[in-house]
């Protein structure tokens, strides 16, 4: 697998006419681990932790076969299982926490936990860190009900099974950085677990430059009105980030980058990796210019406001009658979130975009830093100029990205091997974003260009 070849940084410009940019190359190795991700394994995943009645964050944590505790502790064991079968090299823990009664929807202390595996990176001057996330909790119709049954099928045991099938077929593979797969506890509560998660992270100085959340991935059905589709994932994703600084706010007025934050490119990412590896009959992820759908949450939300990118996987066409809901039977419709009510097929490529979406970005290097557009001199033409990323790998080169700025999709990409370009067009007119590619093929996520002079 090669990249295009590098071309000088004076560049002509050809006019936009793609809809978007040619893909990068597939990577064979990234194609067989999407391959082997398996329906039959996120069934089974699926189909435990619904058995254990209800995984409500109040709910039992002492009885082996029910209750939240129980489910932890299966994807605990799961987790060990990956980790042995690869090697030994993924490391597992109980992320616990205690949390205090808040007047809400915790009522007494309860000591949380999220289930954690890492696969450590092998360069000691790569301190990227990439993180896939689920929840294990269900919940009932009334938030507070810790002991009815809560299936939580596709809220969000679907999740979790895509975290661990991905954690399984990953545990034994080698990247540059870290990966991090994790169950979180306490969404239904609050984004208990994720926002503990997210604190810890911010706390410790993780350098997380990624976050993908998955939640509620696994059906291809929906109410109200009635539409199957099973060829379309969404991704949510911030526009103007949350953690934004005065500065930074002036900055994007100035460019008018509101739909160009790190969490809006990750989407973008995200995209192109299920262009590349998950793309049969025509499945294709759409980008959702919204932090999250009306009225509900989700476990990105912390990241996002901690200051990372951070992003929602959710299915195109949801079925309320099977979230939230008690077990029951009313007008001929049966209401509640059981296993029957999911398409496993369609589980699958979420997982298998998620993977894709990991892989390619831990075997890629570093994104550039303090990347500029020139605007000193009054010409037509696009100067940018930016700097090789400090740690990991070194990139082989980079590529300028390129869109109209009424488009919201990159049009063009033109590698070149330095850390400038010079573009004959004017910078007034597009849109440029900058990556790192090494030689194989592998890309960074996108970095705007800020105003240099």
């Amino acid at each position: 697998m090669k990249i295009l070849p590098l071309l000088p940084c004076l560049l002509p410009f050809a006019a936009l006419a793609q809809t978007s940019a040619p893909l990068p190359p597939v990577d064979p190795n990234i194609q067989r681990w999407v391959n082997e991700i398996s329906a039959k394994n996120l069934e089974t995943d699926v189909r435990k932790l619904v058995s254990y009645g209800t995984r409500h964050t109040l709910s039992d944590t002492k009885n082996k076969k029910r209750g939240i505790g129980a489910a932890r502790q299966y994807v605990f064991d799961e987790f060990k299982k990956y980790s042995k079968a690869g090697g030994g090299r993924m490391v597992v823990e109980m992320d616990t926490f205690t949390y205090n009664p808040d007047g809400k929807r915790v009522d007494k202390k309860t000591l949380m936990a999220n289930v954690l595996a890492t696969i450590p990176g092998t360069d000691p001057t790569d301190t990227r860190i990439y993180l896939m996330s689920g929840h294990i909790d269900s919940r009932v119709t009334d938030v507070m009900n810790r002991t009815a049954d809560a299936p939580g099928a596709n809220d969000d045991a679907s999740g979790v099974a895509a975290v661990m099938e991905v954690a399984r077929v990953l545990a034994g593979q080698k990247f540059p950085c870290t990966i991090k797969l994790v169950a979180v506890q306490g969404e239904e509560q609050g984004l208990l677990g994720a926002d503990h998660l997210a604190k810890r992270a911010k706390k410790e100085g993780w350098n997380l430059v990624a976050m993908l959340n998955n939640d509620i991935v696994g059906n291809s059905k929906g109410y109200d009105p009635e539409i199957t589709d099973s060829l379309h994932l969404r991704v949510f994703s911030e526009g103007v980030p949350a953690t934004e600084t005065p500065e930074q706010a002036r900055i994007r007025r100035q460019l008018s980058s509101e739909n160009d934050a790190p969490s809006r490119q990750l989407a973008r990412y995200a995209q192109t990796a299920a262009r590349q590896y998950v793309n049969a009959g025509g499945y294709s992820v759409l980008l959702e210019y919204r932090p999250d759908r009306f009225l509900r949450g989700g476990d990105h939300t912390p990241f996002n406001q901690q200051g990372y990118a951070a992003v929602r996987f959710t299915e195109t066409n949801e079925n309320f009658n099977h979230q939230h809901q008690d077990l029951r039977t009313e007008g001929g419709i049966e209401y509640g979130d059981k296993p029957e009510f999911m398409d496993f097929r369609y589980l699958r490529r979420t997982a298998q975009v998620n993977l894709a979406t990991l892989a390619s970005l831990a075997l890629a290097p570093a994104a550039p830093q303090k990347v500029e557009v020139l605007t000193a001199k009054l010409t037509n033409r696009t100067e940018l100029r930016w700097l090789a990323p400090q740690g990991g790998p070194a990139p082989a080169g980079y590529i300028v990205l390129a869109r109209e700025t009424s488009a919201p999709q990159w049009q063009q990409r033109f590698p070149v091997s330095g850390t400038t370009a010079d573009l004959a067009v004017s910078k007034d007119n597009y849109i440029f974003g900058v990556v790192s590619v090494d030689a194989q093929g592998h890309e960074s996520t996108a970095v705007l260009p800020v105003v240099g002079r």
